[in-house]
């Protein structure tokens, strides 16, 4: 990866992404997703899913709900530091913005969390690799 790119995605892991909170939505994440599935995107869209499912649980206080909807809203933003377009590195930036969410909230996602999202991936992908993408996520 280019030192240029490596440097947006440091960007990108280190703001403030709850200044996209107001740019979620739930069709637009439904949506993106159905993006990251046509492009087989399978470790974006296990980590936005296990975000996706730990806001939606009753568990999670406000700030982190609220770090969650940033990070997820950033993704659904059209306008990215990296465009999505962009073979192999276009949803890094994406990524790294979900991983900073991640690393905030990961003591909150419960196994059963866990188990929905990998599922839902299930569902999508034929050859979905849980333990490849938690790594991946975990850097």
């Amino acid at each position: 990866m280019k030192e240029e790119n490596k440097a947006l995605i440091e960007q990108a892991s280190t703001q403030d992404n709850t200044v996209y909170a107001k740019d979620f939505s739930e069709q637009g994440f439904w949506d993106k997703l159905g993006t990251l599935i046509r492009r087989a995107e399978q470790s974006v869209a296990y980590i936005a899913l296990l975000l996706y499912y730990t806001m939606k649980s009753r568990e999670v206080g406000i700030q982190q709900k609220l770090a969650i909807a940033g990070a997820l809203g950033y993704l659904i933003l059209p306008l990215d530091l990296i465009p999505d377009f962009i073979p192999v590195v276009g949803y890094a930036d994406d990524f790294a913005a979900m991983a900073a969410a991640y690393r905030l909230v990961k003591e909150s996602i419960t196994p059963s969390i866990r188990a929905q999202a990998s599922a839902k991936c299930n569902s999508w992908f034929n050859n979905f690799d849980q333990k490849k993408a938690e790594k991946k996520i975990e850097g």
